[in-house]
């Protein structure tokens, strides 16, 4: 299935609320909690999963929830995730991958690290200006608005607490399930992960709640965490 053909699967309604579902948690998910998520029937959900496992857009895995094994432990339950595999449609074709790795390329070769690091911090500057005038407030004020900024940017943040009473409270850590940039980081991670880090510190600016830094971790999508001020002082 190629990409258009892909994409084109979410433009069911219920899929793709299954899609950014399953995208959204840091586990992987059964169709059990997927149909209680979306109050669709399991059956239906199930379709609609496997339908997105065909055209490449989330991946499953096969095993027992229960913690059982053996005889009478049952059939073992399907779990999806997101796949890594990325899908873009742009029509007419533009080729904007392969100009970004010739201009790391370039500018490794060059070594313009601090270059691109005040530039890309300016840029961040530039995005969280634009925010502020889109909703009118001050962007970074909050863990929920941090978020849904982050969520803007492709990020696709997740907030681990250390409370279990489920409140934004001193201590917290907003991972990123996603990198946006991550074909370039993989190749140039130096370059693009500092990168990274500069386009976050100045779209968060000044924030009082949040300090960004790079703490690399295999099991999540980007290299970038933000913790809060109180924890990290």
């Amino acid at each position: 299935m190629d990409d258009a053909q892909a994409i084109g699967l979410l433009g069911d309604p219920l899929r793709r609320q299954l899609y950014d579902y399953v995208a959204a948690q840091d586990h992987d998910v059964s169709r059990a909690e997927a149909a209680e998520a979306t109050g669709a029937k399991r059956t239906l959900v199930a379709f609609h999963l496997d339908k997105l496992v065909e055209g490449g857009l989330l991946e499953y895995t096969e095993r027992r929830v229960n913690g059982r094994s053996g005889p009478g432990a049952g059939r073992p339950a399907k779990l999806y995730r997101r796949s890594p595999v990325e899908r873009a449609v742009s029509l007419p074709h533009r080729d904007y991958r392969t100009a970004a790795e010739v201009l790391t390329e370039a500018a490794e070769a060059v070594r313009l690290d601090d270059e691109v690091f005040t530039a890309a911090r300016a840029q961040g500057e530039a995005l969280r200006r634009s925010a502020a005038e889109r909703l009118g407030a001050a962007v970074a004020e909050s863990a929920e608005a941090t978020i849904s900024l982050l969520e803007q940017r492709g990020y696709e943040p997740h907030t681990d607490r250390d409370h279990a009473d489920g409140d934004h409270a001193d201590g917290d850590v907003i991972r990123m399930a996603n990198c946006p940039f991550h074909h370039l980081a993989e190749t140039s991670p130096s370059l693009i992960c500092g990168m990274n880090l500069a386009l976050l510190e100045g779209l968060l600016g000044d924030s009082p709640h949040w300090t960004v830094q790079i703490e690399p971790r295999p099991d999540i999508g980007c290299c970038t965490v933000l913790r809060s001020k109180s924890q990290s002082d």
